[in-house]
């Protein structure tokens, strides 16, 4: 704009300068007066004074206000008393709507930065993703700085060792598509092979016409700029966006195709097209969705067809991951199971509780203890999920009460085989002192003991537990272990349990087919032998199966049979209860089998 009015008044300074000012000063002593001459005469005519406006001189290093000569247009005299040369009011009018004009399209179009500023952003960004990037945050500013820079550039393409970027300019309705491949080229060798296919209909968002559209492409090969809370990882590290300048896309009738080659053993089960979704609000994390996003497999190369613009990567899903929708009818099974099952032990408890008579039996107790522990366990599991989206600590107490009452469960699965053990296969008289304090000391104390020194020692081993999906956006979060020690060591614990179990039931079946060779009357003892697998629970040794193609029929099989546990076995004590004579307390009530009825008053039973 100054440049402008400086050319402007080399060519009328002998107007604008008074008569006395031409003849009283040098060339030399006038030419910072003269830059800003035209300028000067121009605001005059607008109306302002003098004092108020300031004008650039000495090439603009510096700035004055205008002198007063300027002021006192239209053949009036100046402030030493000279007539000056007056320029017709229109023509100044256009002058200055001009330059604004000009300010204005400069300011619209944007700061362009030189080449070598913006390869030095290139050249630190590249740099900080080589370092392994301190802060991801910091990084994704750095990227988004970057997006704005290329966005006001004419034309601008680099290639580095793990950025690339690509800016064209081309007319919307001139637009025919456009196949773009990378140059990067790999540190250990090799080519980084993947391509954009942009299609014709890119436009068709685009309702005005006429105008010069941007398209920048940003390849990136490094994983921590776009990296979510779960910290998953994408194929070779790769991310390939682009964005038009003009605005957001979406919605295209042919979506946008990006080509990833790899070398790896990839299928729909473990890798899957995904987009980068950013946080809802400034320094929030953001997440990688496959919405929008087909995926298709082909040797060595997963192809992405997506009907946006964004940033885009294949998602490598972890080995055992579920899809959102097999996650999410689980749930709905274990969420029915259970509690179906909470109302089952609820209401035999209830019903054991107002008949005494029947609680004077060890084996009705044992029973009894075992359904306490199945509903606190159920309803435990119940408040795991929807408590998870409370305080942290609210959270952890869930899941040291969900952990506690799942090893007293399986502790008086235990002390049920032990006591079947003692029944079935003990011939000779045992007396155990106290034994169902025993009992109770071994299968409430200890697990109540060991979950309470762990929260009290250790307590982030408890908190909020993430169950991941394909999807990545659809995951569920209850409240659970997160440690992988206290993992493993639950699962070592539940092994033992399960193996005594098995070892035990091996043993009745043994004893139910000779009985049967004996007196061929047992075939009905074989739905004993169901229950007591119920009883036992035997069925959670499914859990050490979940692996390779086993693991989706297990986890099914899983959650139908153990859920519905605490239900099967009120279902078959009431069974058997209904089936015992009246006033009968002996053991024939809950194991039938004619060996028991001389054990129950010699064995370990004593109350």
């Amino acid at each position: 704009m100054w440049g402008a009015g400086t050319v402007l008044g080399a060519h009328r300074v002998t107007k604008l300068l008074p008569t006395k000012a031409k003849s009283t000063q040098s060339d030399t002593s006038t030419l910072p007066f003269l830059e800003g001459a035209v300028a000067c005469r121009a605001f005059a005519a607008a109306g302002w004074d003098g004092s108020e406006v300031r004008v650039p001189v000495g090439g603009g290093e510096g700035k004055k206000p205008c002198p007063l000569q300027f002021y006192h247009l239209d053949g009036k005299m100046d402030a030493k008393g000279e007539r000056s040369m007056a320029m017709p009011s229109p023509l100044l009018i256009v002058l200055v709507l001009c330059l604004a004009t000009c300010l204005l399209r400069a300011q619209s179009s944007g700061p362009e930065m030189a080449p070598s500023d913006l390869k030095s952003n290139m050249d630190s960004l590249e740099k900080e993703l080589q370092q392994g990037c301190s802060s991801a945050r910091h990084a994704r500013e750095k990227l988004n700085q970057l997006e704005e820079q290329l966005a006001h550039q004419e034309k601008y393409n680099f290639t580095g060792a793990m950025i690339e970027t690509y800016v064209f300019k081309f007319i919307t309705e001139h637009f025919r598509g456009l196949n773009l491949s990378s140059r990067m080229v790999s540190r250990v060798g090799g080519r980084l092979r993947h391509a954009m296919n942009f299609p014709v209909e890119l436009m068709e968002g685009i309702k005005t016409r006429g105008v010069e559209q941007k398209l920048v492409c940003i390849y990136i090969h490094s994983p921590c700029i776009f990296q979510d809370v779960h910290n998953n990882s994408v194929l070779n590290d790769n991310v390939l966006g682009a964005f038009l300048r003009s605005g957001h896309v979406a919605g295209l009738s042919r979506p946008v195709e990006i080509q990833f080659w790899h070398d790896m053993v990839l299928d729909a089960s473990n890798a899957t097209c995904v987009f980068w979704q950013p946080g809802a609000s400034v320094g929030s994390p953001g997440s990688w969705s496959r919405e929008g996003c087909e995926t298709t497999h082909r040797e060595g190369t997963v192809i992405c067809h997506c009907n946006h613009l964004t940033y885009f990567a294949v998602l490598l899903v972890p080995a055992g991951t579920l899809s959102s929708a097999q996650l999410a009818s689980l749930t709905h099974i274990s969420t029915i199971g259970c509690s179906l099952s909470a109302a089952a032990t609820l209401c035999t408890l209830l019903l054991c509780c107002f008949s005494r008579r029947q609680l004077r039996n060890s084996t009705t107790k044992i029973h009894m203890h075992l359904l306490a522990a199945l509903l606190l366990l159920n309803c435990s599991f119940l408040l795991s999920t929807p408590l998870a989206t409370g305080p942290e600590w609210l959270c952890r107490v869930t899941a040291a009460l969900l952990h506690a009452s799942l090893l007293c469960t399986l502790a008086w699965m235990a002390a049920e085989a032990f006591h079947l053990l003692l029944l079935l296969v003990k011939v000779y008289n045992v007396y155990i002192q106290h034994y169902l304090l025993k009992l109770c000391l071994f299968s409430w104390g200890l697990p109540t003991l060991a979950v309470v020194a762990v929260f009290v020692f250790k307590r982030d081993t408890y908190g909020y537990h993430t169950i991941h999906t394909t999807e990545g956006y659809s995951n569920v979060t209850m409240c659970w272990l997160t440690s992988l020690p206290a993992y493993s060591a639950t699962l070592c614990y539940a092994g033992l349990i399960l193996l005594f179990n098995m070892l035990v039931l091996g043993r009745v079946v043994m004893i139910l087919r000779s009985i049967q060779r004996q007196k061929g009357q047992a075939r009905k003892d074989w739905a004993t032998v169901l229950g007591l697998t119920c009883l036992l629970g035997t069925t959670w040794g499914l859990a050490f199966f979940g692996f390779g193609i086993f693991l989706v029929p297990q986890l099914y099989l899983f959650t139908i049979l153990n859920s519905l546990q605490g239900l099967s076995v009120c279902l078959w004590y009431i069974t058997v209860h209904r089936r015992s004579k009246p006033g009968s307390v002996s053991n024939t009530s809950r194991y039938p089998d004619a060996r028991v009825k001389g054990c129950e008053g010699s064995s370990g039973a004593a109350p």
